[in-house]
């Protein structure tokens, strides 16, 4: 049975990787010429190449290793987006103030954690399901709450659980920032690697892609 094991890629590989976000969208151009644009998806899905992070031969052992354990495609692992890693701003720390995630009710204990991406035309809400244990910080109505003491976190869903004593009241705010790895898996069950043309320069292809968990 496929699963998921909590367990980051190789980071100075991933670090080296090519890739980014995806969206799949319809065009239909009319006998007028203009345009009608659709999305069967309203999520983007991330994809990189992590052969570009490999340099060396101990890094693609490393590499073949990770991907037998993994049985190719079967099993989701933990992957670290140099590009996008924290609810805050590039090279910014991380904050309890960063990002909005709900309201309070006074009865709701249970947050998840999330990303917002733009702000006046249609900005997108993107789910965090893997934070980084240790890093997520969480305030209500600006007022810094403790893990442990305060709320716990389940580091593999991404929900923030408020303590029966913490619970936001109504009309409370409720914000968060935090670091967070993807869930990802391979995209082949076939790990092509050329040794010749990897000694003279050449590149293997690792693709990895994004999944829902």
């Amino acid at each position: 049975m496929a699963a998921f094991h909590e367990i980051l890629f190789p980071l100075e590989v991933a670090l080296g990787a090519s890739g980014g976000p995806e969206r799949v969208t319809e065009v239909v151009t009319t006998a007028s010429g203009r345009e009608e644009r659709n999305t069967r998806q309203a999520d983007s899905r991330r994809r990189w190449d992590a052969g570009y992070g490999v340099k060396t031969f101990a890094a693609l052992a490393e590499i073949v290793a990770f991907f037998e354990e993994r049985r190719g495609r079967l099993h989701g692992f933990r992957w670290r987006d140099r590009l996008d890693q924290s609810s805050a701003a590039p090279d910014g720390e991380v904050s309890a103030l960063d990002q909005l995630i709900g309201a309070g009710d006074g009865v709701r204990a249970t947050f998840a954690l999330t990303k917002r991406y733009g702000a006046l035309h249609a900005p997108y809400l993107r789910a965090i399901t893997k934070p980084v244990a240790g890093s997520v910080k969480v305030a209500v109505n600006g007022i810094e709450h403790v893990e442990g003491a305060h709320f716990s976190l389940d580091a593999t869903r991404g929900l923030i659980t408020f303590a029966a004593g913490a619970i936001p009241p109504a009309s409370a705010v409720v914000t968060a920032g935090f670091r967070f790895d993807v869930p990802v898996r391979f995209d082949t069950d076939f790990l092509e690697v050329d040794l010749s043309a990897f000694a003279a320069g050449a590149i293997p292809r690792i693709p990895v892609i994004e999944i829902r968990v």
